[in-house]
């Protein structure tokens, strides 16, 4: 099935070219991480450079340029609103404290949502030479090879991605992994929820879950893994909602409900998408 919302495909195309092109810029700076001033936000672990900052500008140039009526929202310089249905969702590196320490699990993250909906997935990691692309009816994507989730992998013959922050307690991340664990499951946790979504849409992953991300972080990997075949929890995009985290989990249809169980998360109020 392909989508006919006007100006998707020109959309997908820009989200595509820019998350190569930040890429490539993320990746000099961190060649050279060495010479980046580095700043802290909530806590020390929630770090911000200069790299962040001049890739999401690079990338919100090229969105202003090409479609100016359009929304968009960077994790480094908040909220536009647009007028044209459309809202870019952005994480200019995604796993920055990786990428200041000199480890290769970062991403660029490029997401779109038309009326609400993610309609647009590019995930790019330079250091892995690896290029994640979905769009609404048109499939995902790795290096142009077709992903497709496969649904005999569960809990417990696949690993599953779990995410953390300062948002939440430690005692409930701890309890989500003991969850997992008993239930004979085993988990990963690489530095960047956006790259680990992208690993779902790939099948590396069974699921993942976070009690608590951020819609730039997720919007991207939301549209990856439901092109590939899988199902996510929907997130509060509505309105100012869309500036606020939120419980996020993605997984293949098999093990769904059970990793929600797992996560002890509350029953949302819509279906899952």
């Amino acid at each position: 099935m392909t989508s006919h919302i006007s100006g998707l495909t020109e959309r997908f195309a820009l989200a595509e070219t820019m998350a190569r092109t930040a890429g490539a810029t993320a990746l000099d700076y961190f060649k050279r991480r060495e010479t980046l001033v580095i700043e802290t936000k909530n806590d020390p672990q929630d770090v911000v450079s200069i790299a962040d900052r001049e890739v999401e500008n690079l990338i919100r140039a090229a969105i202003a340029s090409a479609h100016p009526d359009d929304g968009i929202l960077g994790e480094e310089y908040g909220l536009t609103a647009g007028t044209s249905g459309f809202t870019w969702v952005i994480d200019p590196i995604d796993g920055t404290s990786p990428f200041v320490n000199g480890m290769p699990n970062w991403c660029v993250s490029i997401g779109v949502l038309h009326e609400d909906v993610p309609v647009i997935g590019v995930i790019n990691a330079p250091c892995h030479d690896e290029h994640y692309a979905a769009a609404l009816g048109h499939g995902a994507t790795l290096n142009g090879k077709r992903l497709a989730i496969d649904p005999a992998r569960t809990l417990r013959n696949a690993v599953t991605g779990i995410g953390a922050n300062n948002y939440v307690t430690p005692a409930s991340v701890a309890k989500m992994v003991e969850n997992l664990l008993n239930a004979g499951g085993n988990f990963i946790r690489n530095g960047s929820g956006a790259l680990m979504l992208a690993y779902v849409s790939a099948g590396r992953l069974v699921g993942y879950v976070e009690p608590y991300m951020h819609a730039w972080d997720c919007l991207a990997g939301y549209c990856l893994v439901k092109e590939a075949g899988g199902k996510f929890r929907p997130f509060p995009v509505a309105g100012e909602g869309i500036t606020q985290g939120a419980p996020v989990l993605a997984a293949s249809e098999t093990v769904f409900e059970e990793l929600e169980i797992i996560a002890g998360f509350a029953p949302v109020n819509k279906p899952v998408l």
